[in-house]
Formats: structure tokens, sequence, C-alpha cells
């Protein structure tokens, strides 16, 4: 699977409307994929823990400047990602 990067964190960090926008995606998608731009004050390994954590999120990776987050979302209507 092959997704692009729906949020960019950059060079404020990791502010309330990222954490709102990325909420957002993870209610949509469930599964997300962020953005670190190279003008953040942080890395993607730097900051992915406290991410997850805020959103009560699983983190799944962080490779360069990619994180990756699953969330399963509650909302009706979406098909879910199935986890085996």
């Amino acid at each position: 699977m092959n997704i692009s990067a729906t949020v960019q964190i950059g060079k404020n960090g990791l502010t309330d409307s990222v954490i709102e926008q990325i909420s957002t995606s993870l209610d949509d998608h469930e599964l997300v994929k962020i953005g670190v731009l190279r003008t953040a004050d942080i890395t993607a390994k730097g900051i992915i823990g406290e991410v997850a954590e805020t959103l009560g999120a699983d983190p799944v990776q962080a490779i360069g400047n990619k994180i990756v987050l699953y969330r399963r979302s509650q909302k009706d209507g979406i098909e879910h990602i199935k986890l085996d």
C-alpha cells in the first residue's frame, strides 16, 4: 500500500492545529502518514511516541522524515483496516 503524507509538521513543530489535522485524518482513514519537514526542529523518530500518545494511536513506523500512525476509527460507514 502506498499512501501519501496527509499532514506536514513544519518549523512550528507539533501545534494544536497539527494535532487536530492528524486526529481528523485518523478518524477518516485510520492509517495516516505524516511528513516532518526539514525546517522542523524535530525528527520523525524523536516525535513519533509523543504524537501517538497524544492521539491515542499506535505508532507503526518512523523512517527518514515520515511517520505512520494507526488508530481505529469510531466513525460509522468507513471500511476498517483488518489487522491479522
